[in-house]
């Protein structure tokens, strides 16, 4: 890290990619939108379109988040989504003790269904949304577990309103 930022040195990233990609979230969510989604990007290229599927689906998940335009949101989302099918359980527990893969899904197609929801492609959003629910009892009863089913249904009602309005993040 440089002395004179607080900003990370984008060329001195940690050897742990998961390490890199939990770095460049909180900067995000620090309003730092345009670093993190350039530190993310510049991680996708090392990680590369056959690298571990683990990083590449929650290195995509989040660079989702760190667009306001729903369709390079989309293109993300559906990366994250086909890269969580190659993700074993085992390695899921390698890196995060007592997760199971089918856990993932329901942010996943969450996601995937407000990026439709956004394009007016409301019946796409309600298959995603199914899909999520489908996948919800996978969740903890924990907080994010319940900030997951709260914005499966907040999404729900968006699309039963035919609203395509930027949703506002949970904790944003």
């Amino acid at each position: 890290m440089n002395r004179n930022s607080i900003m990370p040195d984008p060329a001195a990233s940690p050897t742990n990619p998961m390490e890199a990609i939990t770095e460049a979230v909180a900067l995000g969510r620090s309003g730092e939108v345009d670093t993190a989604r350039d530190l993310l990007l510049k991680l996708w290229r090392e990680i590369g379109v056959l690298g571990d599927p683990l990083h590449r689906c929650a290195l995509a998940h989040h660079l989702a988040d760190l667009y306001d335009d729903p369709a390079e949101s989309l293109v993300w989302d559906l990366r994250a989504l086909d890269a969580a099918d190659a993700v074993t359980d085992e390695r899921l527990q390698a890196e995060h003790a007592g997760l199971v893969v089918a856990g993932l899904y329901p942010s996943l197609h969450l996601n995937l269904a407000d990026d439709y929801r956004r394009f007016g492609s409301f019946d796409a959003a309600r298959r995603r949304l199914t899909a999520a629910g489908d996948h919800a009892p996978h969740l903890d009863d924990d907080p994010y577990g319940r900030m997951i089913r709260a914005a499966i249904v907040s999404v729900a009602e968006a699309v039963g309103c035919g609203d395509t309005s930027p949703r506002q993040p949970p904790g944003g």
